[in-house]
């Protein structure tokens, strides 16, 4: 089985995971000078326009390749206009979440961009196969954001085993030995992202890294109420006191045959503008996404030395 160093032209076999609200054209960069790749939600830009301006100054700027992350269901609505756009400037690679890849993989490959495909479980991993993914990004239990239900111990292997493309685990590394131990069940790279929140490039507010730094595995939690998915954040005071589930009304909307598609789609909204306002402002009403991995985090730096810290310890 290919390593991820194997399929795009990187020194480590690493991706610098895209973050909503928090990956930026400056991580992406420094990412790229210490020998990994970094890939970044085209959902991060207001409009098309401004990111082709992101994507033109990652060509220009990064000293390799760099991906960009689509949204591919419904609730994207400038889906098609980011995938147009991603195969006219000729991104590397493109890592497509919560939907069918199909359309993507058809476009991409034609214009030469790889694609690989976020999964959560084998039935899905053999789909996006079957559909011609360049690979699997198997988002565990382990991950932050939208996390999957089940252990890296567990899926990589399954995952590995029943599959012929290469296996990307998302979730789990912290550190460089617990990258050892993930590339051992035969991944043929890594995703990270919460290490990067508390970086000196990320743009988010000084609060949100240092609750990175303060806050540890012990203090994640999994809320439904951000978005209507299961996603991961820090438990702090204002999390304890709304709670991680949705009430009675909420969990009646969500089911209701005619109604939940617009729920969905309300919530989602709600709870991405909370994020919003709390990754860029501190306020007492503050959500801050990250995985357990930020356990690992003990201080702000830069980029190059939280690489360094997976690859060199």
């Amino acid at each position: 089985m290919p390593s991820l160093t194997d399929l795009l032209p990187i020194r480590y076999p690493i991706i610098m995971a895209p973050m909503f609200l928090v990956s930026n054209t400056k991580m992406l960069i420094a990412a790229s000078k210490a020998g990994i790749t970094g890939c970044v939600p085209a959902l991060n830009y207001r409009n098309t326009n401004d990111l082709r301006k992101a994507i033109l100054e990652l060509k220009d700027k990064c000293e390799g390749p760099f991906g960009i992350n689509l949204i591919v269901n419904k609730s994207n609505f400038l889906y098609k206009e980011q995938l147009a756009l991603c195969c006219e400037l000729k991104v590397d690679y493109i890592i497509t979440s919560l939907g069918s890849p199909e359309e993507t993989i058809k476009q991409a490959h034609a214009a030469g961009v790889k694609v690989f495909c976020d999964v959560t479980d084998l039935a899905y991993a053999k789909k996006v196969e079957a559909l011609g993914a360049d690979a699997i990004i198997a988002v565990n239990k382990e991950a932050g954001g939208h996390a999957g239900p089940t252990s890296y111990k567990e899926l990589i292997p399954q995952l590995v085993q029943a599959c012929s493309i290469p296996v990307i685990s998302a979730g789990g590394v912290g550190n460089h030995q617990q990258l050892q131990d993930i590339l051992k069940l035969g991944a043929a790279g890594v995703s990270v992202g919460s290490l990067f929140i508390a970086s000196e490039e990320s743009d988010v507010s000084q609060e949100y890294k240092e609750a990175c730094v303060n806050y540890g595995a012990d203090d994640i939690v999994m809320t439904t109420k951000l978005s209507g998915t299961p996603c991961t954040v820090i438990n702090t005071p204002y999390v304890k006191q709304i709670g991680t589930r949705q009430n009675r009304l909420e969990k009646f909307l969500n089911r209701h045959k005619r109604l939940k598609k617009w729920f969905k789609a309300l919530t989602f909204y709600r709870g991405m503008k909370k994020l919003q306002e709390a990754a860029f402002s501190a306020t007492y009403k503050t959500v801050w996404c990250a995985g357990p991995s930020i356990e690992q985090v003990k201080q702000i730096r830069p980029v190059s030395e939280i690489v360094k810290q997976l690859t060199h310890e």
